[in-house]
């Protein structure tokens, strides 16, 4: 596997209005082997967590847990595509999906800092 996401950290960028996700969330990830893990929090998330799976082209088939500013437990599943920019740096384009709430859909763009 030539992806390795350990110790990248992406920013936001865009986001649907569904989603929970703000501008000012950092996400740290860590990668042993095959697995993708991160602890995530913000202005509208308290608490979150993420856990992957990373294949061969670098895309991450997620699951997410958080807690949000109502204190609410909220989950859903995310499918992340990456893409190599110029300046070397990676942009995640995601495709994701409450399992918990209204249970709809959305997209967002994370790109590394």
């Amino acid at each position: 596997m030539n992806m390795n996401y350990n110790n990248r950290k992406f920013r936001p960028i865009s986001n649907s209005d569904n989603g929970e996700v703000s501008s000012d969330m950092i996400f740290h990830y860590k990668q042993i082997e095959h697995i993708v893990t991160c602890d995530y929090q913000g202005q509208n998330i308290i608490k979150g967590h993420l856990i992957g799976l990373v294949d061969e082209s670098g895309c991450i088939q997620m699951r997410y847990h958080q807690v949000n500013k109502n204190g609410e437990l909220m989950t859903g599943i995310c499918n992340s595509k990456p893409e190599h920019m110029n300046n070397g740096k990676i942009r995640l384009h995601e495709e994701w999906e409450w399992t918990s709430g209204d249970k709809s859909k959305g997209s967002s763009i994370l790109e590394e800092i």
